[in-house]
């Protein structure tokens, strides 16, 4: 078939066109979560749906923004400048290779699961554990369709596609809300159960909404085994080191969850609503600004074209994640407050998860920035770096949390169920984002001759974050006692912290800023 694959468009606006494909399907994920705190709180049910849902979670991170993304995008796209027919028969090994690995997966997922629960959630007994080796195998299935959608998710990125891949989850929430609004059951578990079926619904979805997208790239794509030519070796070696590195962050979630299962009930679904928090400015502002960078850096023909791309995106991260770590120390309770507070969810349980988004905001900075790190590694074609410095962040952050959130709490008889035990998890894994961080920054300059941040540009950014959400803080503390919804009190808040700091940072005169406002007056002025 004479290969007809449209022309490849410039990657700027990439970072754009990933954010606002993340934005949707995070403000979508949003909604979910509010649902899932309305029908199952903090309560046993909800523990146990949170561990059967790391394991798909872990597989999708780990193939959708990791170890694929990073060996694969940079073969596959300087191919697509060289020499489309090979890129086509390329991906289309590739393809094969991964729908066979995952059928596998799959498969041995399936039949050990009682074992894999007895790993990830050892304190788990009984009826809990019953539920939870149910609910593992009925979204073992739904593996497969979001590891082949990371697949979709490559190569549209390869081919500046960036808004549709990442706008897909959507229909993965938009399914598990479905579930939860229809599909109801008077027993927790049963339910839960329903909702693992919604999620394998949306899975399905995900990966069908991309299928238009990719089609015409498919042309020329044959499946093969053929994995000895040259690019799909290059694939391959590049892969493993990659997802050592990847995986051994993710697995530290398991081993998260194994610390946890032996808290009190609520533990683990206390961390499923931080880590939604979390990692909505990390995925939102880190992975846009990573995706759409790894692509102009695997092309780069220069070294410094690497530094000048890494910089920039340093600073453009700092931007928006300063804001948002200070928003979750002063203002935690105040998001907690607007997307949860409702149903099972109660008020003791909105102070419980500010502490662990306190706890997360400490790392919150290191952990986007070093993302951004590993990607120009990624580029450069050293996988192994970052893995050096993963399983260092892994083996500290578990140790960590040990210690923080099993051991000190009984040396200093802290009750468990105040919620400092828990907050000791996302306590350590900002510890380790932070000394990760370091690491890559160290290797990284001596690599690349790497500018560093200036600490005026950082001071304005984090005095106009403080002077922001504190505002906003002590504005919610006197409009609360008014008993308006949470929704809108909490809104009022986070519209003064936002306008501040957006505000403050024009007067200071931070690039950023000054750019989006002169385009919003141009806008306005036409």
């Amino acid at each position: 078939m004479t290969n007809t694959v449209p022309p490849r468009k410039s990657t700027r606006g990439g970072a754009f066109l990933v954010g606002a494909g993340i934005l949707i399907s995070r403000l979508i994920g949003l909604v979910r979560e509010r649902c899932f705190a309305h029908y199952f709180g903090n309560t046993d049910a909800a523990d146990v749906f949170r561990v059967a849902l790391r394991i798909p979670n872990f597989l999708q991170n780990l193939f959708g923004e990791g170890a694929l993304s990073a060996s694969f995008i940079p073969v596959y796209a300087g191919l697509c400048e060289k020499n489309p027919k090979e890129a086509a028969r390329v991906a289309g090994i590739i393809f094969t290779l991964l729908s066979l690995v995952t059928s596998i997966l799959v498969l041995l997922g399936t039949l050990f699961t009682p074992q894999l629960i007895g790993v990830i959630a050892a304190g788990f007994t009984g009826e809990k554990r019953e539920a939870s080796i149910n609910m593992v195998r009925i979204l073992f299935p739904g593996v497969g369709f979001l590891v082949l959608s990371a697949f979709c998710l490559g190569v549209l990125n390869s081919h500046k596609k960036f808004f549709i891949p990442y706008a897909a989850p959507v229909l993965w929430s938009g399914a598990m809300i479905a579930a939860m609004v229809f599909w109801q059951n008077a027993d927790a578990y049963r339910f839960a159960e329903n909702l693992a079926w919604g999620a394998v619904v949306g899975s399905l979805l995900q990966l069908f909404v991309q299928i238009p997208s990719i089609w015409p790239y498919l042309q020329g794509m044959r499946p093969s085994l053929d994995w000895k030519i040259p690019p799909v070796i290059t694939v391959i070696t590049r892969f493993f080191p990659t997802l050592m590195s990847r995986g051994v962050v993710q697995i530290s979630t398991f081993f998260e969850s194994l610390i946890a299962s032996y808290l009190p009930a609520g533990a683990l679904a206390s961390i499923g609503y931080a880590q939604l928090l979390y990692t909505l400015p990390t995925s939102l502002f880190g992975s846009s600004i990573a995706a759409s960078s790894l692509i102009e850096m695997s092309v780069a023909e220069q070294k410094h074209e690497v530094a000048r791309k890494v910089h920039q995106g340093m600073r453009h991260l700092a931007f928006f994640i300063m804001p948002s770590a200070f928003s979750f120390l002063c203002l935690g309770h105040v998001l907690t407050t607007v997307l949860f507070l409702t149903g099972k969810f109660q008020q003791e349980d909105v102070r419980k998860l500010w502490m662990l988004l306190a706890a997360s905001a400490i790392g919150l900075m290191a952990s986007t920035q070093g993302r951004l790190l590993a990607t120009a590694f990624y580029a450069l074609k050293d996988s192994k770096t970052p893995l050096k410095c993963s399983i260092v962040r892994v083996v500290v952050s578990l140790i960590g949390a040990s210690f923080l959130a099993l051991a000190l709490p009984r040396w200093i008889h802290l009750p468990l169920e105040s919620g400092w035990a828990t907050a000791g998890i996302p306590l350590a894994s900002s510890l380790a984002a932070l000394l990760e961080f370091y690491l890559l920054r160290r290797y990284l300059t001596a690599e690349l001759s790497l500018e560093s941040l200036s600490y005026a540009y950082l001071g304005k950014l984090a005095f106009s974050s403080a002077v922001g959400s504190l505002l906003g803080a002590l504005l919610f503390h006197f409009i609360e006692p008014l008993q308006f919804p949470g929704w809108i009190s909490g809104g009022i808040a986070l519209g003064v912290f936002g306008m501040v700091y957006l505000g403050l940072t024009i007067i200071l005169g931070i690039e950023e800023s000054v750019s989006f406002f002169g385009k919003i007056k141009r806008r306005l002025h036409r």
